[in-house]
């Protein structure tokens, strides 16, 4: 079976599982469920789903990725501030999702110790997808606290808009304005640090860490459900 079938099918699975979700979780429940839903063997579901629904919840994180990334590079950005931009991008990627019971019951079961390394760098490839489609170009630390700071600015809107009630969310949006602010202050200390002489030895421990550290290759076998 080729990558693309196994994508294809695993595709197939996580659209017979979104309707059982919000009922039974990201769960063992969900995933045969969605195998009978989608008349696929059980031997080729535990191939291209070794986890399970673990599995599947990944791969709807993933398709969100990818979903936003479609959007973002259809968008007219012209003028607009890069601070805008990648609020923007946060509000994008909150957006394409359908269904919040979805993303509630995720972060259900990435809190659990066993999948908080799924659920950490599920995060992770979210702030890597918008820094990577705004352009971004930085090398070694700049790369790392980037996308380190980015997480911790998605994470906390995840968790407010989980709880926001406000119409079209607009606290949310707020929110993510505030917190966005936090992220270029932090880069632009950075880039003081950087650039003052006394200061910069500073980083150069952090820099050659980061530079040892292998950057991620882009996924080409994301989900082609958008979520």
């Amino acid at each position: 079976m080729t990558e693309t079938d196994q994508t294809e099918i695993r595709a197939q699975i996580l659209d017979a599982a979104v309707m059982h979700v919000p009922f039974d979780g990201w769960s063992e429940e969900t995933f045969q469920a969605a195998i009978r839903d989608a008349d696929v063997d059980p031997a080729v579901a535990k191939l291209v789903c070794p986890r399970g629904a673990v599995d599947l919840a990944m791969a709807f994180h993933m398709a969100g990725d990818q979903a936003m990334v479609n959007r973002l590079k259809a968008a007219d950005m012209d003028g607009m501030r890069f601070r805008d931009k990648i609020a923007q991008a946060v509000r994008i990627r909150l957006e394409v999702i359908e269904d919040k019971e979805l993303v509630r019951r995720g972060t259900t079961l990435f809190s659990l110790p066993i999948y908080a390394g799924d659920g950490a760098r599920a995060v992770w490839s979210t702030s890597d997808a918008i820094w990577d489609t705004l352009g971004d170009t930085s090398e070694d630390v700049n790369w790392y606290s980037k996308r380190m700071t980015l997480s911790g600015v998605y994470s906390a809107t995840v968790l407010y808009w989980l709880g926001d009630d406000s119409l079209e969310h607009q606290a949310t949006w707020d929110f993510l304005e505030r917190r966005i602010d936090d992220v270029m202050l932090f880069e632009k200390v950075k880039a003081g640090v950087q650039n003052n002489p006394l200061l910069k030895p500073l980083l150069a421990g952090p820099n050659w860490l980061a530079s040892q550290i292998k950057k991620p290759q882009p996924r080409d076998d994301l989900p082609g459900r958008q979520s």
